[in-house]
């Protein structure tokens, strides 16, 4: 695989992981007219290793802190628990579903141009919805709550879908603010993403070669540096401009998308 594509598609992974654009769709279709495809798509899943690192490097405080007092502290505990609540429907979906997931879904880029266009139309709807916001920070998401935003994740086994997208979604609709809601999707981000790289490595490391771990190594530190950039940016951006920009893009991507194929195959 040239260089230049291992690069480009780790910046796309973390440009698009945090945003609810669907970073996995984005690198599945990005793969599919460069005509790069990987051995059970490792690369494409094993890269999140560097947008995990970038949000716990911009995270590291805030994680200190709640490890150091979830001891004493009730809201840490409830917090905690809410968390591994919300991670636990995508663990068990993802593992049932893994050769479906990785063998039927992830090879439909028809598939994938179709739910960017309906997730942004969703996600536009969404937006526009006069709420009522019970919660404003993410720490305030009761377990119950936190559980039921994890059953929306599971929507995401769908590429194109959107992890952030579904977490944001459930989140608002169940009562939190856009910011919050974002915040939330970044901390459910770390156990699921972490999650999906340990299963992944577990299943196919035999089959990684050194060519592949070495671009699998180098589209990490491009997702990892690009990570940052958006994690550190992009709650600011939300509580500005909402999420409209990000619904506008899913559906101009799904289109040209969808244009693309029908011309090109």
């Amino acid at each position: 695989m040239p260089t230049w594509q291992v690069i480009l598609l780790g910046l796309l992974e973390g440009l698009t992981e945090f945003i609810p654009v669907s970073s996995t769709g984005h690198i599945l279709l990005a793969g599919h007219f460069l005509g790069f495809d990987s051995p059970q798509k490792t690369f494409e899943v094993l890269i999140q290793l560097g947008a995990i690192l970038a949000i716990v490097t911009v995270y590291f405080g805030k994680l200190w802190h709640l490890l150091m007092s979830i001891g004493r502290d009730r809201q840490s505990q409830k917090f905690v628990l809410g968390i591994l609540l919300a991670f636990l429907p995508a663990a068990v979906i993802g593992a049932l579903l893994h050769t479906f997931i990785k063998s039927v879904l992830f090879e439909s880029p028809t598939l994938i141009c179709s739910t960017l266009i309906l997730g942004g139309i969703v996600l536009l709807y969404v937006d526009r919805l006069n709420l009522t916001p019970r919660y404003h920070d993410a720490v305030e998401i009761p377990p119950l709550k936190a559980c039921a935003i994890g059953m929306f994740q599971c929507l995401a086994m769908v590429p194109g879908v959107s992890r952030s997208g579904s977490t944001i979604v459930g989140a608002m609709l169940l009562g939190a603010d856009k910011r919050s809601a974002a915040e939330f999707s970044f901390w459910l981000a770390m156990p699921t993403m972490a999650g999906a790289f340990a299963y992944d490595l577990y299943k196919n490391v035999g089959m990684l070669s050194t060519d592949a771990i070495q671009s699998i190594a180098l589209g990490f530190v491009a997702a990892f540096a690009a990570g940052l950039l958006v994690v550190r940016f992009l709650l600011d951006f939300v509580s500005r401009h909402g999420f409209a920009p990000f619904a506008w893009w899913r559906i101009l991507i799904g289109g040209v998308g969808l244009g693309a194929l029908a011309i090109l195959g």
